[in-house]
C-alpha cells in the first residue's frame, strides 16, 4: 500500500474511533460500558448488562442483567447510579472526566465509584475519604467540562 493510502486510512479509522468512544455513555450508547449498576451492589462484582433490560437517568442508558434489576434501578436510581457520572473517581479528584474500566470499581457507604483502571483504583485507594472530598469539591465545575480523557 501507498504511504499516502495508510495515512489516509489510518485517519479516518481514528475520527471513526473517536466518534464511537465521544458517545459512551451518551443516550445513543449504554452508560459504563454496559454493565448493570445494580450487580455491583447485589452480586459484589462487574456484570455485563442486556440490551433488553434497559433504563435511562441522567440522560444515560443503564443496562442490567435482568429485569429485577432494571425494576430496582428505576425505583431508586441515586441509590445504584455511579458517581460523578459513571467517570473515574480518581480522575475527578485531578479535576478531570476519565473513561473507566468497569472492573475497577469500589463501594463506599452505599456509593458506587469507577476507575480508570485497576492501577489506578490502587491509588484511589490509598486514601478513599481524603479522595472523595477532594472529588465532591472539584465535580462541580469538572461536569461543566466536556474533554473526555481516554
Amino acid at each position: 500500500m501507498k504511504p499516502y493510502f495508510i495515512a489516509v486510512l489510518t485517519a479516518l479509522l481514528c475520527v471513526v474511533a473517536a466518534g464511537a468512544v465521544a458517545a459512551a455513555g451518551s443516550i445513543e450508547s449504554p452508560a459504563i460500558k454496559g454493565y448493570d449498576v445494580v450487580a455491583y451492589f447485589d452480586d459484589g462484582k462487574p456484570t455485563i448488562g442486556k440490551p433488553e433490560f434497559v433504563s435511562t437517568y441522567r440522560d444515560q442508558q443503564y443496562q442490567f442483567a435482568s429485569a429485577a434489576h432494571r425494576d430496582k434501578f428505576i425505583a431508586n436510581p441515586e441509590k445504584y447510579a455511579p458517581q460523578y457520572g459513571g467517570y473515574c473517581a480518581f480522575g475527578a479528584t485531578r479535576g478531570y472526566k476519565a473513561v473507566i474500566d468497569p472492573t475497577a470499581f469500589t463501594i463506599v457507604d452505599g456509593k458506587l465509584y469507577l476507575n480508570y483502571s485497576t492501577k489506578v483504583q490502587s491509588m484511589w485507594e490509598k486514601d478513599i475519604p481524603g479522595f472523595i472530598k477532594l472529588a465532591n469539591e472539584k465535580w462541580p465545575e469538572t461536569v461543566k467540562t466536556t474533554k473526555i480523557m481516554r
